[in-house]
């Protein structure tokens, strides 16, 4: 079996307690606990999610008969599930907003908007062609679930980056000459990477979503019970989560300029990324690489090292399905992409690499099991 987080995630010091004489029907515990925080955390959702996600919480007994056989429970101890998932949910729900992240789209929003980027002509300033406010300064500062609070990038430190240098010898320059050449001459193959791994929020499920669905079909192909399936995908959210708090702390302090800045300070005055704009934060470390690379940290652990997979994740844009090797291989295609995209350095991705793998190795010393 396995055993509580209370106590091990930062924090939390308690968690409902399911009593050991009255048995529960866990997928009904976990169909209500998910239904109910779904609620929570969608609670200005139109009145047509909201059908939607009460229809999908009643579909699933039917679609999933097997798990709910009514001759394997009764109507008792399905009530008594159902408010043991709900009590569950409003637990994890009280204490996920006191992490910071909830205000998010409000003071800090606010923050946000009165950020005053470095001034020194060496580090990150808005970049065209929208010039836009940067994106979540302060969400590094957000309580995460493992590191380090306050300072998460000391627990799992991305490597120093390179320093900013205008002479065309540098290392520093050499890497923006780098980005220039690969992204205007993309292969075809480079071009579908960018694209496939981009994960645009508002058009796609997001990088998380992604790897959460990459996890997904394989849970499926092995036909995991709900106690491991739940296992892997909190490890898995863990991660990531963690990852990209980490991410922003390192993005915020290094203030690495993007690459379409220094190219065109050094290299062409008009270039811009030929595929994609430029996201509107600091460049150190690639958040894809950091978050990727935490993934399949866990994913290897969970799955083995040598689970070959098919990502089907963009079947409906016409984009898969893809095929790899292993989790490593899919998290340095997808940190690569940020490079054919234009996007990040050479040593951005690397060095997100590092801390990604730092984080997922945090996440993985967790005692899940007695």
């Amino acid at each position: 079996g396995y055993q509580s987080l209370a106590g091990q995630l930062n924090e939390l010091s308690s968690l409902p307690l399911a009593q050991p004489d009255e048995a529960l029907h866990w997928p009904s515990v976990a169909n209500a606990s998910l239904a109910a925080i779904t609620r929570m955390m969608f609670p200005h959702a139109t009145a047509e999610n909201k059908a939607r996600i009460a229809q999908l919480e009643r579909s699933l007994p039917l679609k999933y008969s097997r798990d709910f056989d009514p001759t394997r429970t009764t109507i008792e101890r399905n009530r008594r599930s159902e408010t043991y998932g709900r009590l569950m949910a409003m637990a994890v729900m009280t204490w996920a907003r006191t992490d910071g992240g909830h205000e998010a789209w409000g003071p800090v929003r606010r923050d946000q908007a009165n950020y005053v980027p470095p001034s020194n002509p060496s580090q990150w300033v808005p970049t065209p062609p929208g010039f836009a406010t940067p994106l979540l300064p302060y969400w590094g500062s957000n309580r995460p679930f493992v590191l380090a609070q306050g300072n998460p990038s000391s627990v799992c430190p991305a490597p120093e980056p390179l320093a900013f240098s205008e002479d065309a010898n540098s290392a520093f320059q050499r890497q923006v000459q780098e980005v220039h050449r690969i992204s205007t001459q993309a292969t075809q193959e480079q071009r579908q990477i960018a694209l496939y791994w981009a994960d645009d929020p508002l058009k796609t499920p997001t990088p998380a979503g992604h790897w959460l669905h990459i996890a997904t079909d394989v849970l499926r192909s092995k036909q995991a019970n709900l106690a491991d399936a739940a296992s892997a995908l909190v490890q898995l959210n863990l991660a990531m989560s963690d990852a990209f708090v980490a991410a922003w702390h390192a993005k915020y302090q290094f203030q690495v300029l993007r690459p379409v800045t220094a190219v065109q300070l050094t290299i062409d005055s008009r270039w811009v990324p030929p595929l994609m704009h430029t996201p509107p934060f600091p460049e150190y470390p690639s958040g894809h690489s950091v978050q990727s690379a935490a993934a399949a940290q866990v994913l290897d652990k969970v799955f083995g090292a040598n689970t070959e997979f098919t990502d089907n994740a963009h079947n409906d844009r016409g984009w898969g399905p893809r095929n790899f090797r292993n989790f490593q291989t899919a998290a340095q295609e997808a940190a690569m992409s940020r490079l054919y995209a234009g996007i990040h350095y050479r040593f951005g991705i690397e060095g997100g690499l590092v801390q990604g793998r730092c984080v997922g190795q945090k996440i993985l010393a967790l005692k899940l099991k007695p």
